[in-house]
């Protein structure tokens, strides 16, 4: 029997952890409060101290170098990947569990095959089509590549949701009539949500994040997405600490609001299936 008591503190487990979270949390309250500071009181203090005065000088330098105009670049690659690629997964995922076949299983196969392709392997072909499509130096030629490696995990969370709704419910449908692509819209549709928010968050914060695909397909400024661009602001003002910083510090900042949004269901999707 084991008398040990459940309330037993384990000191080495709350050291530990209380240790991990000053390791993340202190470089982003360094990134935060040198972004308000000066340069010469960046250089002239403690770089943990509190910043004496405090400037917004650095963020309307940063909004002045036109980080707008490449927010709203980052916001339409995003949507532009995202959009197209839940409708696709979504699909993909509904004829992979409903549907039965040898050319579905070979899909399927196809699918996940996917997943074991590194993006960086690729480049030289997907540069090449960009270049035979004339899309280089485009938008677009930034969402395709994100659609298509989006897809296969994509398609893996979706359909793992997909083949947690009851059959019952399907063959109810059937019974009322109702064709696969009722079925599709009408109770698939409704009952994956919590996977679909889980999924565009997910691919949101890749396509935002990314910078191998900005850097290869794109060459004009005007066509930069904010990691590029932040990479192109950081070799232009690399002695000027804080004003780099306050381009990091508003770069960050959509991600951060899209995650805190999507925490709960980034969660549950990725960790869905997992017991089975």
């Amino acid at each position: 029997m084991n008398n040990r008591n459940p309330r037993t503190w384990n000191w080495f487990g709350g050291v530990a952890g209380w240790l991990w979270l000053a390791i993340i949390i202190i470089p982003i309250y360094f990134v935060f409060v040198t972004s308000f500071k000066t340069t010469s009181t960046y250089f002239g203090s403690n770089p943990l101290a509190l910043p004496a005065p405090f400037t917004f000088d650095n963020y309307v330098r940063v909004v002045e170098a036109n980080f707008i105009g490449y927010l709203v670049n980052s916001v339409i690659v995003v949507i532009g990947t995202v959009g197209p690629l839940l409708i696709f997964a979504f699909m993909a995922a509904y004829a992979i569990v409903r549907g039965e076949g040898r050319l579905i299983r070979f899909v399927q196969r196809g699918f996940l095959l996917g997943l074991a392709i590194p993006v960086q392997a690729t480049i030289v072909p997907v540069y090449l089509l960009i270049i035979t499509m004339h899309m280089y130096d485009s938008l677009p030629a930034l969402m395709l590549p994100g659609i298509a490696f989006g897809l296969p995990l994509s398609i893996l969370i979706l359909a793992n949701f997909i083949r947690d709704i009851p059959n019952e419910l399907f063959e109810s449908m059937s019974l009322d009539g109702c064709t696969e692509w009722q079925k599709l819209w009408r109770l698939a549709f409704p009952m994956t949500q919590p996977a679909l928010v889980t999924v565009a968050v997910y691919q949101a914060l890749l396509s935002w994040n990314g910078f191998l695909f900005p850097l290869i397909l794109t060459q004009s400024p005007g066509k930069r997405t904010l990691p590029l661009a932040l990479w192109a602001f950081q070799g232009e003002y690399a002695t000027d600490i804080p004003v780099v910083l306050a381009a990091v510090v508003l770069t960050l900042a959509p991600i951060l609001v899209l995650y805190a949004f999507g925490r709960r269901y980034l969660v549950s999707g990725m960790t869905a299936g997992v017991g089975k």
